[in-house]
């Protein structure tokens, strides 16, 4: 009976596959009669060795009686040793051209769309204000969820935010964070603008700004309420220059984020994702001793821990662009129906944040976003009976914090 590649290959990612790799591919698929399922693995595996700058399926390829057996076995044992950064370098060039869009809609206004009873969640409203984001970092669950090239912005958002239902006797922890970054626009389309006015009607609503920019310069040169936390997510420079694109650098952040905390208001920092590879303990042990030093725990309103996690679909984008990037590099394990490290791996990493941070541990709410309730013992020391609890103790600390800068 014929074989049909084509009709094989259907519903893969072969086309993101480098031309001689393609070739080498559908050379063996013809030769061996590779079965869909067999030349789908295949591809993925390819697309990572390529991502990663860990060589080819042709060099690992042995023929005999199971290539495809032995390819996946020496691509696994690439894909779970502790990956280097070093002579690792991406494409320079401006990874996708932005548009902006505008539109006149209903706010997203509700639950964190990730939350969760199989991990102990934080119980975060979300405002997306707007829907998409100009930062290209290679992990990140936005671009299996908005056509990443095109920034859209809600209209009349003073309006519809001051509209908005919120009980003046309950108390809301919102963030912003999630359809896009916080700062990056700073006040275009009014975002700043609106969210000032939303936070000085309503002090009950804790509402964080979270961000990987530096663009701070509306907040400073605009008077707001100390019910609006500002807060940075955090890498190692490696990981800022090989897996978050087009943000600002460490020193940026660090420098913005001093600004901030000058200026009498809360800043706080999110190491989330943090990232296993060599050299990962000097670099993220240096952030901690200069946030130390840099930073007056009074003024800091949280550290939150957590790492990479993923769903199917982020994965499958990240193949299908093909980019330079190691972040796949990894041993992924099943995590309460997504895919992250073991928990080995987690608990290494996090305590030593946690331990590196101690002077700050009876002054900053520490804690860890989307992971296992098993892991707060082991890494704290202590651990919260429901998600419920968990929010009602992190809006306190919020709270004493921001009274007492009032």
């Amino acid at each position: 009976m014929k074989y049909d590649f084509d009709a094989k290959i259907a519903h893969t990612l072969f086309e993101s596959l480098p031309a001689k790799e393609r070739d080498f591919l559908k050379k063996k698929a013809y030769e061996y009669r590779l079965s869909h399922q067999s030349l789908k693995e295949l591809v993925d595996m390819g697309i990572d060795l390529f991502m990663w700058d860990e060589g080819s399926l042709e060099e690992l390829w042995e023929d005999g009686s199971k290539p495809l057996a032995l390819v996946r076995q020496k691509y696994e044992v690439i894909r779970d040793r502790l990956k280097s950064y070093d002579d690792f370098t991406i494409d320079k060039a401006k990874t996708h051209r932005i548009r902006f869009a505008k539109i006149d809609k209903k706010l997203g206004f509700g639950m964190c769309p990730v939350a969760s009873p199989k991990t102990r969640c934080c119980n975060l409203w979300t405002l997306d204000m707007v829907e998409s984001c100009g930062y290209d970092c290679s992990y990140c669950s936005i671009q299996s969820f908005y056509n990443e090239d095109t920034i859209t912005f809600n209209t009349n958002l003073k309006e519809k935010l001051l509209s908005l239902p919120i009980d003046e006797d309950e108390i809301y922890h919102i963030g912003t964070g999630q359809s896009s970054d916080s700062l990056m626009w700073g006040n275009r389309g009014g975002v700043l603008e609106a969210l000032i006015a939303f936070a000085k009607r309503y002090p009950n609503v804790i509402l964080e700004l979270k961000t990987k920019s530096d663009n701070v310069s509306y907040l400073l040169d605009h008077d707001f309420p100390p019910n609006i936390i500002t807060t940075w997510s955090l890498n190692p420079q490696t990981i800022i220059t090989s897996e978050e694109r087009l943000t600002a650098s460490l020193k940026e952040r660090l420098e913005a984020a001093q600004k901030i905390h000058d200026k009498g208001r809360l800043v706080g920092f999110h190491f989330h994702p943090m990232i296993y590879y060599e050299g990962w303990r000097e670099e993220y042990g240096a952030i901690f001793q200069e946030l130390l030093e840099r930073f007056d725990p009074k003024r800091v309103a949280l550290v939150s821990l957590g790492t990479l996690t993923f769903i199917k679909p982020v994965i499958k984008k990240l193949r299908q662009r093909a980019m330079k990037s190691k972040i796949l590099q990894m041993p992924l394990v099943d995590a309460a129906g997504k895919l992250s490290y073991p928990t080995s791996i987690k608990e290494e990493l996090f305590s030593f944040a946690y331990q590196s941070l101690k002077p700050w541990h009876k002054e900053v709410f520490f804690y860890m976003c989307m992971e296992d309730h098993a892991l707060w013992k082991r890494v704290f020391g202590y651990e919260y009976p429901t998600n419920e609890s968990f929010e009602l103790d992190m809006k306190y600390h919020y709270l004493s914090k921001i009274r007492a800068l009032g």
